[in-house]
């Protein structure tokens, strides 16, 4: 499996709004996180240069002072490591068991439960 660098929640917060936009300048990374989270400026770019120290965002010079960003992590795979990851820790890798949590700690609609059994149905018949 792929290795990723250790990522804080923050720091995620950071990536989402990368890979929603592919790449973006500091700025327009500040400007859509000061909408949803009460942070400021320098803490984002703070975060931002974490990520780049990491190996998880690409910085490139635009100019003297501006840089535009891009992520290197693909989302997908960060995903799929991040909930095995959870998997692991959580529950000792037993899907059965982070399942079962779940749906007792949750009430779940009609719906749901139809769509989860379809999903397992469709897992078992590939």
């Amino acid at each position: 499996m792929k290795e990723f660098p250790q990522i804080s929640e923050a720091e995620l917060e950071v990536m989402k709004v990368l890979w929603e936009l592919k790449q973006a300048t500091s700025s327009q990374i500040i400007e859509k996180l000061t909408k949803v989270k009460v942070w400021k400026p320098k803490t984002i770019q703070t975060l931002l240069n974490r990520l780049v120290a990491k190996g998880a965002v690409k910085a490139e010079k635009l100019s003297s002072k501006a840089f535009v960003y891009s992520p290197i992590i693909d989302e997908t795979e960060y995903k799929a490591f991040a909930s095995r990851s959870f998997l692991d820790k959580v529950f000792n890798g037993s899907l059965s068991l982070m399942v079962t949590s779940f749906v007792r700690g949750q009430k779940l609609s009609v719906e749901e439960i139809e769509r989860l059994k379809k999903l397992l149905e469709d897992e078992v018949t590939k």
